[in-house]
């Protein structure tokens, strides 16, 4: 936990190729005076300056409940969850305008997603909307995320959408979160009270002593520096780098990664594929097995390859799509274990065949691979 530039976690920044942006409520809505067009087509630009460089770019965005309250002339935010839901169904629909009208002046295509704990939760579900969003990125089109408040239930909530962030830097795989705020980053202490609190430049993702730095939340949002915190960790879980840092930084985006020091930078302790690699390996549980035969247990063990249907000669078990299986070999020793990208039943139609039949076979494809490479890890 360094003030002084670390060389390695800003570098890492220049090399991202896909981005998840979280705007806060206060940004958004210029501390609740009203939604804030001005600032949405600043970072709509910055965003779509992104895109020409060829990186991918997820936006999570607050705002909805905040923008419905102006619009309905509310000035305390409501506790009562039906109330939320109103204001969150009022103030969407002029968010979402805005935000398509931003982008277009730049030829940036948008998408509407809305998504519950629930979506992310389910695993069928996690793997739908995970499907949708690489899909949206391979068409060059931005995502706009934002939690759906108007169906949420108490239940099922993120809570705060710094979580939902983190959530979706995992289900993307971003390379990096950048969180944009009201304030300049972390401080050792609240600079509102201590105006000798110096601001910190460098962290690490999970670090228990940042946590005891960090203040309340805000009247509009439901998040505070905690909670960020708390994102940074969850999204260095996959690998991810955090920068939370202030939105009205003139183009923040550009010089975040540009590697430029500013706002606070927290590093994940594992890079993103080892990282997801640990997460399976702690697995002591299977769902099923794959019998492979011997040329696709040499691609998988020698070559680091990804596991094709063609290479499968049996199928155990009734798993469903997403959970974790075996690979064994033609002897039955377990070489590597992973996500599977179809169920019990459809491995079995599609194994020996090659990829470019799964659609003439089961009607549909989902992943040419019944494990791709970044999903296994070899035992």
């Amino acid at each position: 936990m360094s003030q002084r530039k670390t060389p390695d976690s800003r570098q890492a920044l220049t090399r991202a190729r896909r981005v998840v942006v979280k705007i806060g409520s206060a940004l958004l809505t210029r501390d609740g005076q009203g939604l804030n067009a001005d600032g949405i087509a600043d970072w709509a630009a910055q965003m779509a300056a992104l895109r020409a460089r060829g990186i991918d770019v997820v936006l999570v965005t607050s705002g909805a409940v905040a923008a419905g309250m102006q619009r309905l002339g509310r000035t305390t935010r409501p506790h009562a969850l039906h109330e939320l839901q109103a204001m969150a169904a009022v103030g969407q629909m002029g968010l979402v305008q805005v935000y398509e009208t931003a982008f277009q002046r730049h030829g940036q295509h948008t998408a509407q997603v809305l998504l519950t704990h629930d979506d992310l939760a389910n695993r069928n579900r996690y793997l739908n909307a995970r499907s949708a969003l690489n899909t949206l990125l391979a068409l060059g089109v931005v995502p706009v995320i934002n939690e759906n408040d108007t169906v949420a239930t108490e239940e099922i909530r993120f809570g705060d959408n710094d979580t939902l962030a983190a959530m979706v830097a995992n289900l993307v795989e971003a390379d990096l979160l950048v969180i944009l705020t009201d304030q300049a980053g972390l401080y050792e202490r609240d600079p509102r009270l201590d105006s000798s609190a110096k601001l910190v430049h460098e962290g690490s993702a999970g670090d228990v002593r940042l946590l005891d730095m960090a203040g309340g939340s805000g009247a509009l949002g439901r998040g505070g520096m905690r909670t960020k915190l708390l994102a940074a960790e969850r999204a260095g879980n996959s690998g991810a780098t955090t920068v939370i840092v202030s939105g009205r930084e003139p183009d923040v985006l550009a010089r975040v990664l540009a590697g430029e020091v500013i706002g606070t930078c927290l590093a994940p302790a594992e890079g993103r594929l080892a990282a997801r690699k640990q997460w399976l390996a702690a697995h002591t549980r299977v769902a099923g097995r794959l019998v492979l035969d011997d040329g696709a247990a040499r691609a998988v063990c020698e070559a680091g390859k990804s596991l094709l249907p063609v290479g499968v000669k049996a199928v155990e078990g009734g798993f469903t799509r997403g959970e974790i299986v075996a690979c064994c070999d033609a002897g039955g020793r377990e070489i590597a274990r992973g996500l599977v990208n179809y169920s019990a039943d459809e491995a079995r139609r599609i194994m020996g065949k090659p990829s470019d039949r799964i659609e003439a076979i089961l009607g549909y494809v989902d992943e040419p691979e019944l494990i791709h490479r970044d999903n296994m890890v070899v035992i």
